[in-house]
């Protein structure tokens, strides 16, 4: 069965929130077994059976993480580069914001173990989750990279973003020369 313990703690937290009656929980998890649709949350938005407004707040308390509402949001490019496209629009996740050496993503399933092990092949911050819809997602990572690959900002967006981490190479180098430095000092 499709993800049937999703299916069954969604639909109950539906049911406590009065967003469907028993008699439509027990028809949607019938209709979704028959449907073509993988996913129960796009299900959901795709039949027109619950409002994104609604689902949002039922996928937070399902995850127990913040939901947010991805449409619309502005997203840092310096952040989306640090991934391929191809892994946040096939995982449905995309880098929020960072905080120091905290990274905040959006996904539609935050409880993929293997998702936080496939971020760790490209950054090594810490990663904390938010939920959202997994199509506005999928849909803001292609108009990310859309905009950006031909938009005029893109190479300069690019060209910043190395310099800046040249920039934290070169400190870095400043710094390990100067405590080589003190240290010879107190060695003599």
């Amino acid at each position: 069965m499709k993800h049937e313990a999703f299916v069954e703690g969604l639909t109950k937290i539906l049911l406590k929130r009065h967003l469907i009656s028993k008699s439509d929980a027990d028809s949607l998890v019938v209709a979704f077994k028959g449907s073509q649709k993988e996913y129960f949350d796009d299900f959901l938005l795709s039949e027109g059976l619950i409002e994104k407004d609604d689902l949002l707040p039922a996928l937070a308390e399902y995850y127990q993480v913040p939901a947010v509402d991805v449409v619309g949001y502005f997203f840092d490019h310096s952040l989306l580069l640090m991934f391929p496209k191809n892994f946040l629009f096939n995982s449905a996740v995309i880098p929020m914001e960072r905080d120091e050496n905290m990274l905040v993503m959006v996904t539609s399933d935050p409880n993929d173990e293997d998702l936080i092990v496939q971020i760790g092949n490209y950054v090594s911050y810490d990663i904390h989750f938010n939920v959202g819809i997994r199509q506005d997602i999928m849909d803001a990572v292609e108009e990310y990279y859309a905009q950006s690959l031909t938009g005029p900002d893109f190479e300069e967006d690019l060209s910043q973003t190395r310099e800046a981490r040249e920039g934290e190479i070169e400190e870095e180098k400043e710094v390990n020369e100067l405590s080589q430095e003190i240290y010879a000092e107190d060695e003599e």
